[in-house]
């Protein structure tokens, strides 16, 4: 079995140890689902998928509804099982492990964001940010907990529950939660997709910031404009990575998006393109 290929990297970044093994490499990912109510019928939703991340890296993967991209981080993060082929994550492999091992590994090692915060409805914010440590049983410095919610501009609601916060506020004590915790991993799942502009900024600013850490970050999103601030942009379609491509612009990403369907967009300066590719 072949290696898959490292994606290149913007030459700025640099990283600590160029010869460590790629933070989050896949092998020959399959994932297939039965169709209820007809019979054998099956629906492909990863078709080999091969790749290589490097550690601190920010990688966006977009593509149109049913292209894979979700299916393709859940079976990555260990939410989903893969039908056949290999996860390796920061050199383990964590397909193979059993369920027990594999929630061990994710409380070591990972932090997610959803478009849905996924916050402890009766923790506060504050011991939402902190929970991490409790699940790793390596409680996380209260200084460290205290300085991620000031990040985020929460300091002063720490002590309230979720339900007492909006959700652009809850959508901050996630990213909080990371930011404090500093995990090896990041998997962001639509992390702006129900944040006003402002917010989903600010979200954006706080991911680059972890991987300006050391942190690998791999984010899905529909949205062109949030996958460009990713250094890298993957665009998926059928269940296989179809094109990749650097960040920064908004209007390639939705143009390589809408290549993979047929399509184009309309003529005129890229300023004024659809900066977003939806289904």
């Amino acid at each position: 079995m072949t290696t898959p290929p490292t994606l290149p990297r913007p030459a700025s970044l640099q990283f600590s140890d160029p010869g460590a093994p790629p933070a989050i490499r896949t092998e020959g990912l399959t994932r297939t689902f039965r169709v209820p109510g007809r019979g054998h019928e099956e629906v492909h939703a990863l078709a080999g998928v091969s790749l290589a991340l490097e550690a601190g890296s920010f990688t966006a993967i977009v593509g149109a509804s049913g292209s894979g991209k979700s299916t393709f981080m859940q079976c990555v993060a260990g939410l989903d099982q893969p039908t056949s082929g290999s996860v390796h994550l920061l050199g383990q492999e964590t397909s193979a492990l059993g369920r027990g091992a594999l929630a061990r590994f994710r409380a070591d090692n990972v932090g997610f964001i959803f478009q849905d915060d996924n916050l402890v409805t009766s923790l506060s914010a504050r011991d939402n940010v902190a929970l991490p440590g409790v699940l790793r049983r390596h409680r996380l410095p209260r200084r460290d907990v205290e300085a991620a919610l000031e990040r985020v501009g929460l300091a002063p609601k720490a002590r309230r529950l979720p339900r007492e916060l909006s959700g652009g506020e809850r959508q901050r004590v996630a990213v909080a939660r990371v930011l404090a915790a500093r995990p090896p991993l990041v998997f962001a799942d639509e992390p702006t997709a129900s944040l006003d502009l402002v917010s989903g900024e600010q979200v954006l600013d706080w991911l680059r910031e972890s991987s300006a850490s050391g942190s690998t970050v791999l984010m899905v999103t529909h949205d062109a404009a949030a996958a460009s601030r990713a250094d890298e942009v993957l665009v998926m379609e059928a269940g296989r990575v179809s094109a990749h491509l650097p960040g920064g612009s908004a209007a390639e990403v939705s143009a390589a998006v809408l290549r993979t369907r047929g399509q184009s967009l309309p003529e005129g300066p890229a300023e004024e393109t659809v900066a977003e590719a939806r289904p």
